[in-house]
């Protein structure tokens, strides 16, 4: 079976790591597209090496730089904000790999739904801001959605054990971050280099902060509850900070099943692109001697209060995890930015949360205005604050 594969984000982590399992999949597995929004460089040196028949600038500011790195080049370019969209629904496309961060990404999932394609999805928005209406979407027209966050896929994979209606509760794992054991307390002092020294993974600024936050965790929650379509209180998180079990499943009979392996993106990578079959990759084989003990314990809630509204945020459902994921993005960026101290983040998305007033969202155009919204919310409060009483963080 062949399979023609679309990337959408292909210059970043995912993106590369996807090509590098590719790669090592040999015949059978066709990079049919690929896209990036500013690393044109890398995008130009990645269709010359795997020759796609469609590529994507999605940055219109960048189109001419590349369409001159690839003079003579026969592909197709497509360029703008509905390139993605365009690429998702074309023919040859039946997989279509997603890493946009951001809401950006959000059409172009929907269109590959709306076509029955099959969507390895490695972003959290379309199931955080988008999952009623994308779960919704794929029933209807046969599209499979698979994960590729390693934690969503140990459950996917342990999931092969039993049928939903069998699962007691769904466990996902976590690092912990840098801030595991740590009071409320101790978080009044955490400075930018603190929060951005993660102790196991290596990754870009903002999925580091939200790891020291537990936000990564709580999106995770919301992500679960549609991917899996079970109830958001059979959903817990524990903190593992050897990194090795990526996720459990507890079934009504007691059994739990676990997903094994070294830290590594590769394998649910291509455990999406592959599925149902697995196959010999790249992946480092895990040596249990040599790791020995792994540990478990529950997260404080009153340190990572990111959890606790995740729960209430499910609940609430329509247009409240939209606003939840969209003010913690913005309230990151001014952390990083020096504007506001760590403990503030949580403050501004709960102040947020509070301020909104929730709507059902059945369309797509919905949950970008929700977006906006949390965006200008959090954007004015902060322009309030620095105004009655700047601060300084290092």
């Amino acid at each position: 079976m062949s399979r023609g594969i679309a990337i959408l984000g292909s210059t970043g982590s995912i993106g590369r790591n996807a090509l590098r399992v590719i790669d090592a999949l040999g015949p059978g597995y066709e990079v049919v597209g690929l896209s990036a929004h500013r690393s044109i460089d890398l995008l130009a040196e990645q269709v010359r090496r795997y020759r796609p028949a469609r590529v994507a600038v999605s940055n219109d500011d960048y189109a001419e730089r590349f369409r001159s790195l690839m003079d003579g080049w026969d592909a197709r370019i497509l360029v703008g904000s509905e390139s993605l969209v365009e690429m998702a629904k074309s023919d040859g496309v039946d997989t279509v790999l997603t890493a946009v961060v951001g809401a950006a990404g959000l059409p172009s999932v929907l269109a590959a739904a709306r076509c029955g394609k099959r969507l390895a999805i490695a972003n959290k928005e379309p199931l955080v801001v988008a999952g009623e209406l994308l779960t919704r979407i794929a029933r209807e027209n046969g599209s499979l959605l698979l994960p590729v966050d390693s934690e969503h896929s140990a459950v996917f994979q342990a999931m092969q054990s039993g049928k939903s209606s069998e699962i007691r509760k769904i466990l996902l794992t976590g690092s912990g971050g840098p801030f595991r054991g740590a009071s409320p307390q101790d978080l009044e002092q955490v400075t930018r280099e603190q929060a951005l020294s993660h102790p196991v993974w290596r990754m870009g600024p903002k999925i580091t902060i939200d790891s020291a936050t537990m936000m990564n965790k709580a999106l995770e929650v919301i992500e679960a509850r549609w991917l899996f379509d079970v109830p958001v209180d059979k959903i817990e998180v524990l903190i593992h900070p050897e990194s090795i079990v990526h996720s459990l499943v507890e079934f009504v009979d007691g059994s739990v099943v676990a997903q094994l392996g070294e830290p590594d993106m590769c394998l649910p990578i291509q455990y999406a692109l592959t599925y149902p079959k697995r196959v010999a990759g790249i992946s480092k084989p895990l040596r249990l001697e040599e790791i020995g003990t792994l540990h478990f314990e529950r997260p404080e809630p009153g340190t990572f209060r990111a959890l606790t509204l995740a729960y209430e945020v499910s609940r609430m459902g329509g247009t409240a995890p939209a606003v939840f994921n969209a003010a913690n993005e913005a309230a990151v960026e001014a952390f990083l930015a020096g504007r506001i101290r760590f403990v503030q983040i949580m403050e501004l998305v709960e102040r947020c949360l509070d301020a909104h007033e929730v709507s059902r969202a059945t369309s797509l155009e919905e949950l970008l205005e929700a977006d906006a919204w949390a965006r200008a919310q959090v954007r004015s409060r902060l322009g309030r604050e620095m105004h009655d009483a700047p601060r300084h963080v290092r």
